[in-house]
């Protein structure tokens, strides 16, 4: 799995200026590592549409330190096609090989407004336990209003 330096200093060979002027560029795409540091990470943002969040999170283009314009979709299609042998898949390429399970399927509305719940940080750690909850406490609280 390539480093996000080894991106950057990809774009400095390809497009000039210091691989500083594009770590975080880089960064960005391989932000996903910090959840699955396997290459399916690549799922979240190596695509066409993750380059077009690029250019969004970015901007259209940036001056490097050799004070070349360089588009920021040209920094997205090297690092997408660098880690993907060369092709750019879209989201769906990569969203039609995730194996379904059960309880991505059926969602459920709790139309049923929580009683009296007790002590709220005991709610919220027994549903982080049973994996209905990722949100930390505060968001948790804050949900219920």
């Amino acid at each position: 799995m390539a480093h996000p330096l080894h991106h950057a200093e990809s774009s400095a060979r390809k497009f000039g200026g210091k691989p500083s002027d594009y770590q975080c560029l880089h960064d960005w795409f391989d932000s996903s590592k910090e959840h699955l540091a396997l290459f399916v990470h690549r799922a979240h943002r190596h695509h066409a549409l993750g380059i077009f969040e690029l250019e969004r999170q970015f901007g259209r283009s940036l001056t490097n330190s050799a004070g070349r314009v360089i588009p920021i979709r040209w920094i997205g299609e090297q690092h997408v096609r660098e880690d993907c042998q060369g092709r750019i898949p879209s989201l769906a390429d990569w969203l039609m090989r995730i194996r379904p399970e059960p309880w991505m399927a059926n969602g459920r509305i709790d139309n049923d407004p929580p009683g009296d719940i007790g002590d709220p940080k005991r709610a919220w750690m027994t549903e982080v336990a049973a994996g209905k909850t990722i949100l930390g406490l505060r968001d948790w609280m804050d949900e219920r209003g």
